[in-house]
């Protein structure tokens, strides 16, 4: 299968490789906006380094980078992608660490033209589409499904759904009132919040813990944990928390 991947990482892997002062960073779709500020703010401090970002669903990345594509960081958002990343030595597994933590919601459009009030409801007749991200790649897919299936309300579910590429596929789908209802992770729900509201927040048989680690290829290594250091340290804990996300 060809990967569609974002223009800036396309030119580095047309090119062969990244430059010297380019550190790629390759995170989950739900992490846009809190790692521009956070790669932003790491540049402020390591004027030498230009931070490459490159967002999609975290299988997709996974798969970019096992085929190749230039990365030095990999940020998920569940434990499943970074499982199967350590399963295909994709990553340095000494390196990888818990984060940030986040919730489920299901989200509807503001307004609310079918009255969901809860999860219940997506099974009545009045709720035709549901968004929400493909499980087989996307972590807040996966969450959902889990949650559902948790409530017996899995089928029900599946059978109105809208399958989005990406958690913020799913969000889109729902501020623009293409889908009755649909799940995103809560720091996604803010970023759309003049356009969606919150109709609950649905609790997951896990928590939602993103983990991060070094890729194994990177050709800085040690870049790359100095960049995986900055997200932890108090300063990155502050911006992430100003997106929403919580310390693990």
């Amino acid at each position: 299968m060809r990967l569609r991947l974002p223009a800036a990482l396309f030119l580095l892997v047309a090119s062969g490789s990244a430059g010297a002062a380019d550190l790629v960073v390759s995170a989950a779709a739900s992490l846009t906006d809190a790692f521009r500020a956070v790669g932003a703010a790491y540049e402020a401090k390591h004027p030498e380094t230009h931070v490459v970002l490159n967002f999609a669903a975290s299988d997709v990345l996974l798969r970019q980078i096992a085929s190749g594509a230039p990365a030095d960081v990999f940020a998920s958002a569940d434990q499943t992608a970074m499982d199967k990343a350590a399963a295909a030595k994709a990553i340095d597994p000494a390196t990888r660490q818990d984060f940030a933590l986040n919730r489920l919601v299901l989200i509807v459009p503001r307004g609310n033209p079918a009255k969901v009030s809860g999860i219940g409801d997506l099974a009545g007749p009045g709720v035709k589409r549901v968004a929400y991200g493909d499980p087989a790649s996307v972590p807040a897919g996966r969450y959902t499904r889990a949650a559902l299936e948790q409530q017996n309300l899995w089928p029900a579910v599946a059978a109105k759904g809208v399958l989005a590429q990406n958690v913020r596929q799913a969000l889109d789908y729902v501020a623009r009132g293409e889908v009755e209802a649909g799940f995103v992770f809560a720091t996604d729900a803010t970023v759309a919040h003049d356009r969606v509201v919150v109709a609950a927040v649905v609790p997951t048989p896990t928590p939602i813990r993103y983990p991060i680690a070094v890729v194994a290829s990177s050709k800085q290594p040690k870049d790359a944990a100095a960049f995986e250091a900055f997200v932890q340290s108090p300063e990155g804990r502050r911006i992430l928390a100003g997106f929403g996300f919580q310390a693990p």
